[in-house]
């Protein structure tokens, strides 16, 4: 696969594709794993965060896997088009990443703790791609929910970012935004590799541990 302006960068609002908006696609209710809710409402307590790290099919099940996340989706989120297809995402012209969307129990996992895992199952430094995959749909990003989170996700990246250049890499791109809308992807993409379990995965990473202690706020 080659590189081409149009898949390595985002496109302008202006030239965006309109997307549907007032059509959603028919995505199943329930998780196909927990057979809990994808859709909220959620419980009282849970918390919830949007994260982009690569083809969402292998960034999912990682993250349903972890002990304290409640349930999980993938989508399409960070860009223009109101819900997108798969195709228009993959063509450069939403804006958007593939994301996960990560229900969560703070009480049993915190966010500073998926931020650990976000950064050591992908590549933070390789900008619009994971490995082979390339285009905009694949970059790093955290979308936040709240003020804490924000503040916990620029400390993590900041750390990252430390921890990156002592081993010689390039700074983490990760972007860090407010989570806006998140548009469900088709019903075949949720909860994919539970499905098709020799499905495609793509974990680029760095090889290196990013430890939830390094994330500590600096002193006000």
């Amino acid at each position: 696969m080659l590189f081409s302006r149009a898949k390595t960068e985002i496109v302008t609002p202006d030239r965006a594709l309109r997307g549907r908006p007032d059509y959603e696609f028919s995505v199943p209710d329930t998780h196909y794993v927990s057979g809990r809710p994808i859709h909220p409402p959620f419980p009282d307590g849970l918390q919830t965060a949007v994260f982009g790290l690569g083809c969402f099919w292998g960034a999912e099940e990682i993250f349903w896997q972890t002990p304290g996340v409640w349930t999980t989706a993938v989508g399409y989120a960070g860009g223009v088009t109101e819900h997108p297809t798969y195709e228009e995402v993959c063509s450069g012209l939403t804006g958007h990443t593939e994301a996960v969307l990560v229900v969560f129990d703070p009480a049993q996992v915190s966010f500073a703790k998926l931020l650990e895992i976000f950064f050591e199952v992908h590549d933070p430094t390789q900008g619009m791609r994971q490995g082979n995959d390339i285009g905009t749909q694949y970059r790093s990003a955290i979308y936040y929910t709240d003020d804490a989170q924000r503040q916990v996700a620029e400390a993590a990246t900041a750390a990252v970012t430390r921890q990156l250049s002592e081993a010689g890499y390039d700074p983490a791109t990760t972007e860090i935004a407010p989570a806006g809308a998140f548009f469900y992807a088709e019903g075949d993409h949720q909860q994919y590799l539970a499905k098709n379990p020799n499905g495609y995965r793509c974990h680029s990473s760095t090889g290196l541990s990013f430890p939830v202690e390094s994330f500590a706020l600096p002193p006000a």
